[in-house]
């Protein structure tokens, strides 16, 4: 442990083990999948903490007529009804713009095949030293952690100089709904902590991703004779084959920082469908899936470059070159983002993270889009630190170390001190 201030020595024994979990569970039991009336009621579950908190809290009903229409808005890729805005800011000596942002996202994605689950994915149960259940990792933990930070603040009598507010938002699992218009409503700040599960680094850019669909048109025919068609399945299998060549050839120079993962800018396809009837040979298929954007290059140049390849790829067959595919972007764009070289956010958080035991983090990059890219292109530097690990996202075994989540509080807590300053 490092040499601390007093205040930082209260706030640090502060930091409530036992009250981070008892949330961190209630949080997990609502089922806030995007698109659901649950995604509306953890945000005002985590504004009511915020207001518990001292926090003067801002609540809104966020404009989807907006989120459907306007140009920057980052898309979406489930139906709402509704959806909440909430962002709470702790009162300081000073006022004015909020020198430290946490902004964290409260829904999930769906929990999939229950039954691969080894308990009710929103029933959430500690063991093991974790906290299991669906949103555990991604990224309730991390909301939690910075809950808990700002409830030892306030338990341990710390004023700050100057403000230091949490964006609590929705929809970032299908496009960055929340952030976007946390943004667009003016809610800012100086520098901002997003919590994602990071695995004990800390994460300073991050690829994009764009979700598209695929339509392989054939020619239906009776499958006793099968020659008398042309199946879009097998000309889909074609397809695949020189998108996965393409994704080969992106991969080549990624950025050190990915730590040699192999796909950092991958392309997968996560859904198929083909065919009305087992003895027809199917003349459509349908598929959907996700294509990775380098850090750096615009939207716009990495679906020019897609285009590109399908249309190559469609040329070299002579039925595709006839009925070539019909390509959509759909759903969400993630552009990629990351923090300004050099930036002292990087250290700052380091230095916290060290100070309360939990040693130097490396920096990394990761994969996966994420609202970091919409702070960036707000001019706010912007990194990803938090507890619990990536890769048991979206899975049926997502859970959180206790540990990791108290580590993360206690570092939250150390930054905002050094970063709001002391009154």
């Amino acid at each position: 442990m490092a040499d601390l201030t007093s205040a930082e020595a209260r706030v640090l024994s502060a930091v409530d083990e036992a009250w981070a979990v008892a949330r961190l569970r209630d949080l997990v039991a609502l089922p806030s999948v995007g698109g659901t009336a649950a995604e509306s009621e953890v945000q005002h579950r985590v504004g009511d903490w915020l207001e518990e908190l001292g926090c003067a809290v801002d609540r809104w009903p966020i404009d989807l007529d907006a989120a459907a229409t306007a140009p920057d808005a980052p898309g979406q890729e489930v139906v709402r009804t509704e959806a909440w805005g909430v962002v709470g800011t702790v009162p300081a000596a000073a006022e004015g713009l909020p020198a430290l942002v946490f902004a964290g996202h409260t829904d999930v994605v769906p929990p999939g095949d229950r039954s691969l689950w080894p308990a009710d994915p929103f029933d959430p149960r500690v063991a093991g030293g974790a906290v299991h259940g669906r949103g555990s990792c991604d990224m309730k933990a991390g909301v939690v952690a910075v809950l808990a930070a700002l409830s030892a603040v306030r338990t341990a009598g710390v004023r700050l100089a100057r403000p230091v507010a949490v964006h609590a938002v929705v929809g970032e699992e299908d496009g960055g709904l929340g952030a976007w218009a946390t943004l667009r409503r003016g809610h800012g700040g100086e520098l901002c902590v997003i919590p994602e599960p990071t695995a004990g680094a800390v994460v300073t850019a991050n690829a994009g991703a764009l979700t598209f669909r695929l339509e392989v048109t054939g020619h239906a025919a009776h499958a006793a004779h099968r020659d008398r068609g042309v199946s879009a399945v097998e000309k889909f299998t074609d397809v695949h084959a020189g998108l996965r060549t393409f994704e080969a050839e992106r991969q080549a120079g990624a950025d050190p920082r990915f730590g040699g993962a192999p796909y950092p800018y991958g392309i997968s396809i996560g859904r198929v469908r083909a065919g009305d009837w087992a003895s027809s040979v199917p003349d459509l298929l349908v598929a959907e899936g996700r294509y990775g954007v380098r850090l750096g290059e615009p939207v716009a140049e990495a679906r020019t470059a897609f285009e590109r390849r399908l249309a190559a790829i469609c040329a070299a067959d002579p039925w595709l070159a006839e009925h070539p595919v019909r390509l959509t972007w759909t759903g969400g764009a993630f552009a990629s983002g990351s923090l300004p070289a050099g930036h002292p956010l990087l250290p700052a958080v380091q230095r916290a993270v060290a100070d309360t035991g939990g040693g130097v983090p490396p920096e990394r990059a990761i994969p996966a889009g994420s609202d970091l890219r919409l702070y960036a292109a707000a001019g706010v530097p912007t990194l990803h630190y938090g507890p619990g690990d990536l890769h048991l996202a979206h899975g049926p075994l997502e859970r959180v170390p206790v540990d990791e989540l108290v580590t993360a509080a206690r570092a939250f807590a150390l930054l905002t001190l050094r970063t709001c300053g002391v009154a």
